[in-house]
């Protein structure tokens, strides 16, 4: 339902805003809140923000130029209404223009011809151009490929905006137009994938109402005892957790990485759920100075994370581009560079494939149903000597996508014999979002002796999926556990400012996978007993991962000049980003903000398993067992991606920006 693009004409949206704020039914049954009564008026702030960025040269060459040019409206109000109850909304609208003024790069005029590499012979050939059907013939011979149904045109090579393609490498091309422009490979993933240019421009006015940022009811109920319940329902984000840009305890709500990467506050880019929650505050006790239980159901239908649509400025990992080319190569085929092994001439060659034999074919986004909503509790407290901690348990689905390899019991169009019922559909995918379990705490304490404050935050999560072409399918169950430790001090640092303190704050990130599978070149892979001789294989994340940040900001005339540096270090993916930033408040209303993010590192560590070689054709592409095995022959595309990480797949997306928020 695109009710907002069919019915609502663009220049009504922000009416639209307004009005939500103010029409919500008012309640007059029992205890529910009255709109109309009080004499308390209603408190609305309205504030206005551009956001204008500009992004250097990608991994091609090109220069990129306008990246944003984003303008947001946001209405904040809350009114005090009967019976103790408050009800408070924010509601955001943004109109991004970078579609229609850089259209080249991410409008209706984007990508173009794409040229697929053969190391057999040397050269490249254009999509549509592989061994085993020359699409440009008629289809239906071989693999049956239709260059009619996937032209070669509008499209990129995949990773081409974050990695040099290496000789050998497999890509193949990728869709970037919106998908009212070019609806190739267009899916949806659960609110991104299948969006046309006005969705993309407009992404708060979709049929999930995400314009409502907050939209919820509040109260707290006095017990006689002297304890008291808060409720709050509604519209919301609720915030676990204790630390900066890592999100461990703090997974209720999804995020919305399209909107600036990994660059906007958390609070700008989480995604609201309509959410219940009970917190049972009981007040000190002889051993505790504080003590409540929360108790958090979000009973919205199932949302992951936005990871961008491939032809956006923001596609964390490169992922979705992964998926829309995946997706398109299973509906309508097309060809995969340097796919194939030839047994004479030696080297691989470039092959067209046809519908539904290799790609992404479904996903599957868990429908609304009791068992497919999320429950957390937490119990919170301060000790008697100032120790604030929590406790915390969510079970939850998988905010990130896992793709599963399908078992089709595919038939060789070389031999036309059929191939075991265990084998893979050479590589093709289901998409799921796995159910998840999650235990962790956080802490937080003070550091006298070294003046500081110190945060601690760890989860232990069971039921996550992640990649692994060891397993037949393609992917394997893990208990993940991660942390942060953060240390916050505000030091007087005399050459910046001799009566105001800077603030330096650090923070170190571990995951760790257990039971992690990784079979270096030559060892015997478990399950299949095969060795695989051609490089590593089994899980492309790391079994253990660092990732540390560092903040310096600075407060200078009386407060209102700020300036900051942001270092951020992907230890494992050895790649980094450097984000200076100043922020003026001109006035009370007023502030002016330019910075930029500049990345730096190496992707020489991205490559890793293609999987080329495990699918069900050996007489074709390689020797396989029974059930299938990968030999390690490695690229870095598709799982390279995994191993560079958000800054890594970021390398070439060095971006200065300005930004003006005004509040009326």
């Amino acid at each position: 339902m695109k009710w907002y693009q069919k019915k609502k004409p663009p220049q009504k949206l922000c009416a639209l805003m307004v009005a939500a704020a103010f029409s919500a039914p008012a309640m007059a049954v029992g205890d529910l809140p009255l709109f109309g009564e009080g004499s308390e008026p209603w408190n609305v702030d309205v504030l206005y923000d551009n956001h204008l960025a500009v992004r250097g040269k990608d991994a091609t060459g090109h220069n990129v130029g306008l990246s944003k040019f984003r303008n947001t409206l946001t209405i904040e109000a809350d009114k005090k209404l009967s019976n103790g109850w408050r009800f408070d909304t924010t509601l955001r609208g943004t109109f991004d223009a970078v579609y229609r003024m850089n259209k080249s790069e991410f409008g209706d005029e984007a990508g173009g011809a794409v040229e697929l590499e053969s190391t057999t012979f040397g050269n490249t050939q254009p999509h549509g151009g592989g061994i085993v059907n020359n699409a440009s013939g008629p289809p239906g011979n071989a693999f049956g490929f239709d260059i009619t149904r996937n032209p070669n045109d509008g499209m990129r090579l995949l990773g081409d905006r974050w990695h040099d393609h290496v000789s050998g490498d497999v890509t193949f091309g990728v869709p970037v137009r919106p998908c009212d422009k070019d609806s190739r490979g267009c899916k949806d993933f659960g609110g991104y994938g299948d969006l046309d240019q006005n969705e993309l421009e407009m992404p708060e006015f979709n049929d999930r109402l995400d314009f409502i940022r907050e939209m919820h009811v509040r109260k707290n109920i006095y017990l006689d005892n002297g304890n008291s319940v808060f409720v709050k329902v509604g519209k919301q984000q609720v915030v676990w957790g204790r630390t900066d840009l890592f999100r461990v305890l703090d997974v209720i709500n999804p995020v919305d990485y399209s909107r600036n990467n990994i660059y906007d506050e958390l609070e700008d880019i989480r995604i609201p759920m309509w959410i219940a929650t009970a917190e049972y505050r009981m007040g000190p006790s002889e051993s505790m100075q504080d003590r409540n239980v929360q108790v958090v159901w979000n009973f919205d239908k199932f949302r992951p994370n936005n990871l961008g649509q491939c032809g956006q400025p923001n596609v964390i990992l490169d992922a979705s581009c992964f998926f829309r080319g995946m997706v398109n190569l299973w509906d309508n085929g097309g060809t995969v560079a340097n796919f194939a092994p030839n047994p004479v001439l030696g080297g691989l060659m470039s092959t067209d494939f046809g519908p539904n034999q290799i790609g992404i074919r479904d996903v599957h986004l868990p429908d609304w149903k009791l068992s497919n909503t999320q429950l957390g509790v937490k119990f919170e407290g301060v000790t008697q000597g100032g120790v604030s901690f929590s406790l915390n348990a969510l079970t939850y689905r998988s905010q990130l996508p896992s793709l599963r390899a399908l078992r089709t019991g595919a038939t060789n169009p070389f031999t036309s014999a059929p191939q075991n019922d265990t084998n893979n559909n050479l590589i093709a995918f289901d998409v799921y979002y796995p159910r998840i379990n999650m235990i962790g705490g956080s802490m937080d304490l003070e550091a006298e002796s070294i003046g500081a404050a110190i945060r601690l935050e760890g989860a232990l999560t069971d039921g996550e999926e992640f990649a692994n072409s060891a397993r037949e399918q393609l992917y394997s169950k893990h208990k993940v556990w991660r942390s942060v430790i953060g240390v916050d001090r505000p030091t007087f640092i005399p050459w910046i400012n001799e009566r105001r303190t800077t603030l330096i704050s650090g923070q170190l990130f571990w995951q760790h996978i257990f039971d992690h599978e990784y079979y270096k070149t030559g060892e015997r892979v478990a399950p299949s007993g095969a060795t695989n001789s051609l490089g590593p294989v089994g899980m492309v994340d790391y079994e253990d991962n660092f990732i540390g940040t560092l903040l310096i900001k600075a407060f200078l005339m009386g407060d209102r000049l700020s300036p900051e540096l942001i270092l951020a270090r992907d230890f494992r993916a050895r790649a980094h980003v450097i984000a200076p930033k100043v922020e003026w408040s001109v006035t009370d209303n007023l502030k002016l903000t330019v910075g930029g993010n500049f990345k730096g590192g190496s992707n020489s560590r991205s490559r890793f398993d293609d999987c080329r070689t495990c699918n069900p054709y050996p007489a074709f592409t390689g020797p396989v067992v029974d059930g299938g095995y990968s030999l390690g022959l490695a690229s870095a595309e598709p799982l390279g991606r995994f191993r560079a990480g958000p800054i890594g797949t970021a390398m070439y997306e060095d971006e200065v920006f300005f930004q003006m928020r005004y509040k009326f």
